[in-house]
C-alpha cells in the first residue's frame, strides 16, 4: 500500500512539474539578462530557403525567403517555386502583418499558428526570466506573444525553441547544419496538431 501511495505521489510530482524539471535541468544564476537569436539578423541578407509546409491534410511547397528591413522588423515571403505567392507576412515589434495569403491558408486558426511560429523564428532579442542548466546545456525562459518559451544553447549556439504550456512541449524550432550566425536547416514541429514546417537553405 505504502508503494503504490509512492508511486501516485511520484506520477503526480512528475506531471506538475515544470517544463525545466522534466527535462533535468537545475535553475542557476547569471548575469546575462537577455536571449539573443541571431538566425535572421542581418539586414544586408536574403536567407533563402525551399520549404515545406505540411498542414492539417495540405501540403505547399516552394521557397521561404526572410529580410529583414529594420530594427525588429521582418518581411518574409512564400512563394511557389514558378513565382506565386502564398504567403506575404511582416513582423515589426512583434506585431503580425498580413499582405497576402492564399485562399487555401486564410484560416484563422492557422494564422493564429503562423503568427507565433513565425514571430518566435524572427526575434531577436528577448528578456530572460530564468536560466536553467544541465551540463554543457543551457536553457533560457522568456514570454514571447504571452506564450512561454524556452531557448535551448549548446556552447553559445542556439539549438531549440521550445513553445509550452502546462510543463509541455506544445512546439518546437529546431535549428541544425549552423555556420556562424546561419542556420542552413530549420524545422518547425507542432506535437499536439498535425502540422510541420521545414526549411532549407539555397
Amino acid at each position: 500500500m505504502r508503494i503504490l501511495a509512492s508511486s501516485i505521489l511520484f506520477i503526480f510530482f512528475v506531471a506538475c512539474a515544470s517544463f525545466p524539471k522534466k527535462q533535468q535541468f537545475t535553475q542557476v544564476t547569471t548575469s546575462t539578462h537577455n536571449i539573443i537569436n541571431p538566425y535572421f539578423s542581418d539586414t544586408s541578407k536574403d536567407y533563402v530557403y525551399k520549404a515545406n509546409i505540411d498542414a492539417f491534410g495540405n501540403s505547399f511547397g516552394g521557397l521561404f525567403i526572410v529580410k529583414k528591413i529594420g530594427e525588429n522588423n521582418h518581411r518574409m515571403v512564400f512563394t511557389t517555386e514558378m513565382g506565386n505567392t502564398i504567403f506575404d507576412f511582416s513582423i515589426k515589434n512583434q506585431e503580425f502583418t498580413i499582405h497576402k495569403i492564399l485562399k487555401d491558408m486564410d484560416r484563422k486558426i492557422l494564422l493564429n499558428i503562423l503568427q507565433q511560429d513565425l514571430t518566435a523564428l524572427v526575434t531577436e532579442k528577448l528578456e530572460v526570466s530564468q536560466h536553467y542548466q544541465k551540463g554543457q546545456q543551457t536553457l533560457s525562459e522568456s514570454q514571447l506573444l504571452s506564450k512561454k518559451h524556452y531557448f535551448y544553447f549548446q556552447q553559445n549556439q542556439l539549438k531549440r525553441i521550445s513553445r509550452t504550456k502546462n510543463g509541455k512541449e506544445k512546439v518546437a524550432h529546431i535549428f541544425n547544419s549552423v555556420e556562424g550566425d546561419f542556420a542552413k536547416s530549420i524545422q518547425i514541429i507542432h506535437n499536439n496538431l498535425p502540422l510541420q514546417l521545414t526549411f532549407k537553405a539555397l
